[in-house]
């Protein structure tokens, strides 16, 4: 079983592009994998307003004009092309992500957190919803049929469990995202090229054990398996 576990946050353009790249290099494994979403926030103060716009906050964060904004996410935008992502900056929102976080970890206890995150990718980059307001969450969480949702939204459930991975970050001394971790012994960081991530899989799928750690000797004798004994 390969584990793969990604620092990742749905504001963040790279992570949704290095989602796309670890997709497509595992269309040849043929074993079995678990992809694992663990939270981490970019801007863990930002404010959830529904008039503030990505662009506005990154010309001010940077003292940057709106040309060098829409410059800087024309880059981002040819980039997220070559995966099939068609990103629109413009109007796009920029909300706090935590309680997409909590999201995710309750939806994950449903078998449905792989789901959830792609439809928030997409609803943050593609439609131009705003993720951080809860009646978005909640429409988003129909989509993919995760239900009792608002109930999780107006409490505090799962927020130990957001704080645990994004502490969890810091300590392996995670710098930005995504950060993708497999079998907890190799790491990219970054979109990277496909190629990475093709090897990447490669070199675990090498150091896999073989089938039996034993040399065996002689001829094979009488042996029952799960389709019966041979005589």
């Amino acid at each position: 079983m390969m584990i793969i576990e990604i620092w990742s946050d749905y504001v963040c353009p790279f992570c949704y592009i290095g989602k796309r790249k670890l997709e497509k290099a595992l269309e040849n494994y043929t074993g079995d994998y678990e992809i694992v979403y663990k939270a981490y926030q970019l801007d863990p103060n930002a404010k959830t307003e529904a008039q503030l716009s990505t662009n506005d906050v990154l010309a001010k964060k940077y003292n940057l004009t709106p040309e060098k904004v829409r410059q800087m996410n024309e880059s981002v935008r040819q980039h997220a092309l070559t995966v099939g992502l068609h990103y629109k900056f413009d109007g796009m929102h920029y909300p706090n992500t935590f309680n997409a976080h909590r999201l995710v970890s309750y939806a994950k206890t449903k078998g449905l957190d792989q789901a959830l995150s792609e439809r928030l990718f997409k609803a943050h980059f593609i439609e131009g919803l705003n993720i951080g307001l809860n009646e978005t969450l909640l429409e988003l969480a129909s989509d993919i049929g995760l239900n009792d949702v608002e109930a999780v939204l107006n409490s505090n459930a799962y927020t130990e469990a957001v704080q645990t991975d994004i502490k969890e970050a810091r300590e392996i001394q995670i710098q930005g995202v995504p950060f993708f971790v497999f079998n907890r012994k190799y790491a990219i960081s970054g979109a990277q090229p496909l190629e990475v991530f093709e090897n990447t899989i490669q070199k675990i799928i090498s150091e896999q054990p073989k089938k039996s750690p034993f040399q065996t000797l002689g001829d094979q004798g009488n042996v029952c398996g799960d389709d019966g004994c041979e005589r």
